[in-house]
């Protein structure tokens, strides 16, 4: 396996964002009078762009509904975009490890591309990307093939040449669809159970880079 590109994935990722999320969700929640949820509630919810998240949170109501609670969302998490937010342990010195070692990179997130360009410049890791994508950047998002087919194109390199780091089912599926390999990240937000089609497994960053080390030599 020749690596020329990473693919990041971003929340439970790159980023432990759940706190922020929940916050969010909550204001949501709260402008609706409906009771708040706990982080582990709406970690469940994560993973497939902000509109499922809120419609899912939400329960029930209409499209109009829908609509007004992702505006509210979407603003609130804007606005507090990075308070308790951070990146995981060893994600920092990952990047400039594979920057140094000409290893191309991009995010392909579900998330708005909007909500990650800010995240990610709150947490100084924005300039490391030649790629920022959100679930809205394309037609389609992850666990279609779509995304990642795009970038690599972008990137000009093919698509076994790359790799995605994922923490979902949604990463995974992606890959596999996009003839991508994949290497799963335990420490995220989708379990155990969704990594279990992927090529490779992670309980690090320092894994990570081996894996992908290991193949760009």
């Amino acid at each position: 396996m020749t690596v020329r590109a990473a693919l990041f994935d971003l929340d439970g990722t790159l980023v432990d964002s759940l706190g922020d999320i929940t916050d969010a969700v909550n204001h949501m929640l709260a402008s609706f009078g409906r009771p708040s949820l706990a982080a582990p509630s709406v970690r469940q919810l994560v993973g497939k762009g902000a509109r499922d998240l809120v419609r899912r949170a939400l329960g029930t109501g209409s499209q109009d509904d829908i609509t007004r609670a992702l505006d509210l969302f979407v603003a609130y998490n804007s606005n507090h975009i990075a308070d308790k937010s951070a990146l995981y342990p060893g994600a920092w010195e990952a990047l400039h490890q594979l920057a140094e070692s000409g290893i191309r990179m991009a995010v392909i997130s579900n998330k708005n591309e909007a909500l990650c360009r800010l995240v990610m410049e709150a947490l100084g890791i924005v300039r490391q990307f030649e790629i920022i994508c959100g679930g809205d950047t394309f037609s389609e998002m992850k666990p279609s093939p779509l995304p990642l087919l795009r970038v690599v194109e972008r990137l000009g390199v093919a698509p076994h040449e790359a790799v995605m780091i994922g923490d979902s089912i949604n990463d995974v599926q992606a890959g596999q669809r996009a003839g991508v390999t994949t290497i799963g990240c335990a420490w995220g937000y989708g379990g155990e159970k969704e990594l279990t089609g992927a090529d490779h497994r992670a309980v690090s960053f320092r894994g990570v880079t081996a894996i992908l080390l290991k193949g760009s030599a």
